[in-house]
Parts: C-alpha cells; structure tokens; sequence
C-alpha cells in the first residue's frame, strides 16, 4: 500500500482524542458492509471516524485504512484501484472519508462493493449525497446516516467536563432536567447558542469558521453537488442571507426569486438544497411532518451559531428561541408547525419566548406548553427552553 496514505492515516490518528464520543458513535452500525456518514461540514464526521478505527483491536488496525477523498493520490488513482490493491494485501477495513469530493464516487463505491464481499467500506460526505438518484444506485447497498451539530447536553460535556444523562422528551416535559454541578444553566446556554454548535468552536476564531463553513457550502459544496455554476452557488449564498434577516422566513418565492434573479421554479429546489446541506431547516405542517411531504410554513436557519455569525449585533431573540427548539427537538420528534401556537409534537403544543410569554394563546389547548427562555427549571406546564437540548 503506497506509503504516503498509511502516514497520512497514522498522522491523523495521533491528533484524535477519545475523551468526547458523539452521540452518533454507538449508534453507526460499524460491522456493515457498506455505510455512509453525512452531515453539515464541522460537526466531526472525520473524528468519530478515527476514535473508531484507534479503538480497534491490535490485529485489526492492521486491516485498516483510512484516506481522504481530496488526497493528491487521487490525481493519478482510483478508488476501485486503492480497494483492489488494499484487498489483496489483506485489507478489511476501508474508511474513505469526504467522497464527495471525489467524481464519480457514487459508481465507484457499487463496484468496489460488488467486487469485493468481504470488504467493509464506511465513507463520509459533507452534504446529504443523494444515493438513490446518483449515478449509481447505492441505495440497496449501502446504510446512510445523518448527523447534526452538537446539542447543549454534548456541548456541556465538550466544553465543560460536564455530563449528564440524554434525556426523553417525557423527562423534559416533567421537569426532569437537573443537571450535576450546574445550579445556574442560563450562562452556559447563552454561550452555546452564540459559539457551542461545532466542536471545532474549541479551536477559536468561532466567528471566521463559520462564516468559512457557510461560504464553502454555498458557494462549493451545493454548485458542486447539483452541477451548478459558480454565479448560481453566490446566489445562494444571497438568498441565505436574505432568509437570515427574515427568519422566522415566511417562504414568498415570488419576491425571493426576484431578489435573487432566478426563476420562481428554482426556489423550492434551492431551498431544499440548502436544507440537506444543513445551512436551513424548513419546518411543516401535519400533512406530512418533518420526515414528510408536507407544505413549509416557516424556515430556519439551521442552528443558532449561524443567525450570529450572519446577523451580528441584530439577530433577533424570538428567532434564537424558535431556531434552538427546532434543530434539537427534530432530531428525535416528528416537529410541525401548529396551528394555534408555534411548533407541535404529537399530541404537545409549544409556545416559546421569554419572561412575557403567557398562556393566552393557549390556554384552552390540551396537552401545551409554555418554553421560556429565562427561567431555570420547570413548573407545571411551563418548561425552561435549554431543557430540550438534552434530547441526544
């Protein structure tokens, strides 16, 4: 096997640290044949890759590599050849790690799957790769998970040595959030929602690594994805911003495709692709629910840290609220749109906002919740919103 890939493995490999899993790591299905990991750029997909592989056992790393897609050994080779030449070497573990950078991964990936049987291959991308309608269909071969960023709870561990139990939605609704040690959560949360998303917020200069993250994905990640141009990809990035200073976004596409100059038709199919590339998130209504088809009544941007590094000074404290319940509550709940309050879940209703939210709005709804924001534990029907950040 060519020199400069097993250095480069064992290079990265004595960088990873395995104090801090996510919560991504036990539930990956390792022993698998063919495994995708997909998520947001910066939320640790190469990292759990490497605590995985620093934890095997002696005689197994030994039939292990890991590479990148984007390594200069790709200028001049294959990924079928690198899967060939590893297997008859004794390989039987492959990781390949950002194969969306890698053209024609899709094809290549069915081949070495359906040539080598006895290979495991586990790759990561960046954006949600699309393994039905690629060039390749992947999708009776291959098992593909999603991860976000991190939750309050995970940051609290990452950031803070401290840490506390996952939590059931049930568990937060009855006030069962108590957190070891912490007896004043609402400084530690304010942290989080400005810079405590990303575990690479730990290496500093939080503020020039998100706005880097946003503008790769716009401008790289999605043109390169959906074959689109360099002009199309800073329209995307025009029309973040546009949906960052009106979120809650109402989705207009009339006006938006005007502001932007494209065709009103393009607005549906951008947004979803800005959504799977974790930069949005687009929330339904009951028709069909978050994992379904139905109608978009609001969107968001993905995570709080982007509405301060987009909006500075003005980002808007309702949206804050609503954006943070949104990303930590659809990772474990089918969340929609309500229609008497903000957001439902099952058979809850929830009103979030701060000290002068009351029950007016909802006070004849059964089974509904007041989410504040200032307040540090539960009582009654009224809930602490940094409480559902402990749901993974």
């Amino acid at each position: 096997m060519d020199i400069t890939l097993i250095n480069f493995m064992n290079e990265q490999l004595d960088l990873v640290d395995l104090g801090f899993k996510r919560y991504m790591y036990d539930k990956l299905p390792w022993e698998s044949r063919l495994v995708g990991l997909t998520g947001p750029r910066g939320v640790g997909k190469s990292t759990i890759i490497m605590q995985h592989i620093k934890e095997m056992a002696a005689e197994d790393r030994k039939k292990t590599l890991y590479v990148s897609a984007d390594h200069s050994y790709f200028t001049i080779h294959t990924l079928t050849e690198l899967a060939s030449q590893f297997v008859r070497e004794g390989g039987e573990w492959l990781y390949i790690d950002e194969v969306h950078k890698y053209n024609g991964w899709s094809k290549e990936l069915k081949q070495i799957y359906d040539s080598h049987p006895a290979l495991h291959t586990f790759f990561t991308g960046s954006l949600v790769l699309d393994i039905i309608e690629g060039e390749a269909d992947l999708s009776r071969r291959s098992l593909l998970f999603n991860m976000q960023g991190l939750s309050f709870r995970e940051y609290l561990e990452l950031f803070h040595g401290i840490i506390t139990p996952v939590r059931s939605l049930e568990d937060v609704l009855s006030g069962n959030i108590q957190i070891d040690g912490v007896q004043h959560p609402i400084p530690l949360f304010g942290h989080y929602l400005r810079e405590g998303y990303f575990p690479f917020a730990k290496e500093g200069y939080v503020l020039q690594r998100l706005q880097q993250v946003i503008r790769l994905t716009m401008e790289v990640d999605i043109p390169q994805y959906a074959n689109m141009s360099p002009a199309t990809g800073k329209k995307l990035r025009r029309m973040l911003t546009i949906i960052a200073g009106n979120v809650p976004y109402k989705p207009e596409a009339t006006a938006l495709a005007n502001e932007i100059k494209v065709s009103r038709n393009d607005i549906s199919t951008f947004l979803l692709y800005m959504e799977k590339a974790g930069m949005i998130g687009q929330l339904r209504d009951e028709t069909g629910g978050m994992r379904g088809l139905g109608k978009v009544e609001k969107v968001f941007l993905d995570n709080t840290n982007f509405i301060y590094a987009l909006a500075n000074d003005n980002a808007n404290i309702g949206n804050i609220r609503e954006t943070f319940f949104y990303n930590q509550t659809r990772l474990t709940q089918d969340v929609t749109s309500s229609k008497v309050s903000d957001f439902s879940i099952g058979k809850f209703t929830f009103e979030v906002g701060g000290a002068k939210k009351s029950h007016r709005q909802v006070k004849d709804v059964e089974n509904s919740f007041i989410v504040r924001d200032d307040i540090e534990y539960a009582s009654g029907d009224i809930i602490p919103l940094w409480g559902f950040g402990l749901m993974y």
